[in-house]
């Protein structure tokens, strides 16, 4: 029978709840266990897709073509379990289906209630569309005591009850912090956080302790006694140089143990973490390093880059280098070419809007003739058609459709494709989630080209989130200048990748490939730009 393993947070937000669960799944595997994890967001929104990412951070993609929050990249990364859309939910989505299910009268003339309609679709979605996984563990969003995060607690109490303890584990997340003042560390927060969280009826089984420092055992000792948790039970958790020391941490401190004896599981005598150990090892003993420029918008934000940094960190993980990001905000372009031409790599990654293209055509037109390394993602991409269109072809009004009418169009929106055996349509006045292209759709390489050589492959499959699609009738006379299309869609109707016959490394991407990169299996592209990149710095 499926086991549910509900993790909370408390005290302050951002304390690392996602990497907290996706190292418990980790740990899990590691001990012959079948895992999915599941994040349940208290936003009205009903999905990040339009949300700011100065306010969320990433929009994270699935296969399957959901707009999920970044957790769910962190989730992938720790377990190599793909997550679904069915793992994904939100306030906004649940009372979307409780109304969609009252007008169609499907609660029989009913009062439609918080409870028991809206609990029990959130209980519904915990516990459906499982394939008989050993552990669900499910992720609530937000902060204990949040007025929004109270129907999904009152969910998994009810569920604590329904399925009985011996198949629901609650982890509750807090911080023990350090007051200098007093030179010591302080319980207290912790202590009101659990006493909230009594208060809705859940008893932590397990408290993770977020600190600067180690945690003496008095103090373990006193928060089990005015918890109500076994000290054993009460796991240290110390910040650290990478999150991928985060599993052994955790499995030093004794969670997964916990876990396995709270749920009366066969303990195993030895746990191989020996990949988590070899990853941890390159980070921190590189054996050299590269500079990398990441020209965007939301740089005061780097969580709106978490997947596309943690995909550069792989890649140098694979070549055992450091890979030094430098973030420079495309809405300043002050001394834009003396700081670029000093990178080793120049990158543009994804965005919407023409609120900073300029900085990013110039970081592109830099990297194109003083031939630094450049990779282009989604929005990355269509710059560097616009650039060359621009610069080379001499059509100044080239541009995008998404900042306007245009003479030249090269990126517009893409009114009718086919998906398969579908026929896809979309119109502007379509609502911005409607008109996107999301999720996992495939890629026919032309032999001869880079990015076959990169992939080894002329068929592959990439994730997507994006509006605009690049121009085919601009194809030829861009290739007479250098830049083609090596990558389209099946039906040869969809430009994917762009790369130049006269530079040393030059590809744009219209997916998303930091989407599908893991620690133990770095993404091919960002392998082998940071290659481009070390050549380079070999170079200077």
């Amino acid at each position: 029978m499926t086991k549910f393993i509900f993790v909370t947070g408390g005290v302050v937000s951002s304390l690392g709840k996602g990497i907290a669960a996706s190292s418990l799944g980790a740990l899990l595997q590691a001990r012959g266990y079948s895992v999915r994890l599941r994040k349940l967001d208290p936003y009205i929104n009903v999905d990040p897709g339009t949300m700011n990412p100065f306010q969320h951070g990433e929009v994270y993609v699935t296969e399957d073509g959901t707009e999920t929050d970044l957790d769910l990249g962190h989730y992938e990364r720790f377990t190599g379990v793909c997550a679904q859309t069915s793992d994904s939910t939100t306030t906004g989505k649940i009372y979307s289906a409780v109304l969609t299910k009252e007008r169609r009268g499907d609660y029989l003339g009913a009062t439609v209630q918080v409870v028991p309609h809206v609990i029990d679709e959130i209980k519904n979605f915990i516990t459906g569309e499982l394939a008989n996984e050993d552990f669900v563990i499910c992720e609530i969003g937000g902060t204990v005591g949040d007025i929004e995060s109270l129907p999904f607690l009152e969910a998994i109490r009810q569920l604590g009850n329904d399925l009985g303890r011996e198949r629901t584990l609650f982890i509750h997340l807090t911080l023990v912090p350090y007051i200098s003042a007093a030179g010591e560390l302080k319980t207290k927060p912790t202590q009101h956080s659990v006493k909230e969280l009594l208060s809705y009826g859940i008893q932590p089984d397990i408290l993770l302790c977020r600190s600067d420092r180690p945690i003496p055992q008095d103090a373990k000792h006193k928060l089990g006694l005015f918890c109500n948790v076994r000290p054993e039970r009460v796991i240290e958790a110390q910040d650290i140089d990478t999150i991928y020391q985060v599993p052994m941490s955790y499995h030093q401190e004794g969670l997964d143990w916990q876990v396995c004896q709270y749920f009366g599981l066969k303990e195993k005598t030895t746990v191989d973490l020996s990949k988590w150990q070899n990853i941890v090892h390159r980070i921190r003993h590189p054996e050299g390093q590269v500079n990398i420029a990441v020209v965007g918008k939301y740089t005061q934000l780097l969580d709106a880059y978490k997947s596309l940094s943690e995909a550069l960190i792989h890649a140098g993980i694979a070549h055992n280098v450091k890979v030094n990001l430098h973030w420079f905000d495309s809405l300043s372009q002050d001394n834009f070419e003396d700081k670029l031409v000093g990178m080793n790599g120049i990158l543009v990654p994804g965005g919407f809007g023409e609120r900073g293209s300029a900085g990013k055509l110039q970081a592109i037109k830099i990297a194109r003739e003083k031939k630094i390394p450049y990779f282009g993602i989604c929005f990355g991409m269509q710059l560097a058609v616009i650039e060359a269109a621009r610069n080379l072809l001499r059509l100044k009004e080239a541009s995008t459709t998404e900042f306007g009418p245009t003479k030249d169009p090269v990126i517009g929106l893409m009114t009718e494709w086919m998906d398969g055996k579908i026929l896809q349509q979309r119109t502007e006045e379509g609502n911005l989630g409607g008109t996107m292209r999301l999720g996992s759709y495939p890629c026919k390489l032309q032999k001869g080209s880079l990015a076959y050589k990169i992939y080894g492959d002329a068929h592959i499959k990439e994730r997507h989130r994006h509006r605009y699609e690049v121009n085919m009738n601009y194809q030829d006379a861009l290739k007479k200048v250098g830049l083609y299309f090596s990558g389209l869609s099946p039906d040869e109707q969809l430009p994917e990748i762009i790369e130049y016959t006269n530079h040393p490394w030059f590809i744009g991407v219209q997916f998303h490939p930091e989407l599908k990169s893991r620690p133990f299996n770095p993404h091919p592209l960002f392998i082998s730009f940071i290659a481009a990149a070390l050549q380079q710095e070999r170079l200077v």
